[in-house]
């Protein structure tokens, strides 16, 4: 419990400081999963990826995504990415919730992050969301399907599951959705 009194997360949104709780187990897998994936693939490559960089979009909005990819360097700092990453990655906590999928969202897309997830652990389900001309757009839905659940879908339903996504910054990685999700 000394360890959790001393875990002291702060986001700033629209001027308004917010201490963020730990994460859980499912979470970290999850972010750990993902940051594993991306890293290995971008290894010698010009962007890089990060676990829980602060993210200093203006004065007022200081956020702590969970994973986060640059690829202009310049915005790379000791003190964290000065302006807006290319690529954000929230898991979904019951105490960020509801800032991520509305207010963070709507402030990333302000700044012009390229690409948004929003991963929804309990549901196994990943939201992708592309700017296009100044506006996010849900650009599809991946599912953890399990050969339970494809047992008992049609054909056709079967065709409408995304098992797999790709990063829009890199067209040549195609990430598995059970890797992410897998403990």
């Amino acid at each position: 419990m000394e360890a959790l009194a001393e875990y002291i997360k702060t986001e700033k949104i629209d001027g308004i400081e917010y201490d963020m709780s730990p994460a859980n187990t499912k979470h970290i897998i999850i972010q750990g999963n993902l940051i594993r994936i991306i890293g290995n693939f971008l290894r010698g490559k010009q962007c890089k990826v990060f676990s829980e960089i602060g993210v200093h979009l203006d004065e007022d909005n200081y956020f702590i995504p969970d994973i986060t990819v640059v690829c202009d360097r310049s915005k790379i700092t000791e003190q964290g990415i000065k302006g807006a990453p290319d690529f954000v990655a929230e898991v979904l906590s019951f105490s960020t919730y509801r800032k991520d999928i509305t207010v963070k969202k709507d402030i990333y897309e302000k700044f012009g992050v390229k690409e948004y997830w929003i991963i929804r652990p309990n549901d196994e389900i990943i939201e992708v969301y592309l700017l296009r001309q100044g506006k996010y757009q849900l650009d599809n839905v991946y599912h953890n399907a399990t050969e339970q659940n494809l047992k008992y879908m049609s054909d056709r339903e079967k065709t409408e599951i995304n098992l797999s996504l790709k990063l829009s910054l890199y067209d040549d990685l195609e990430i598995q959705v059970k890797d992410i999700f897998e403990d």
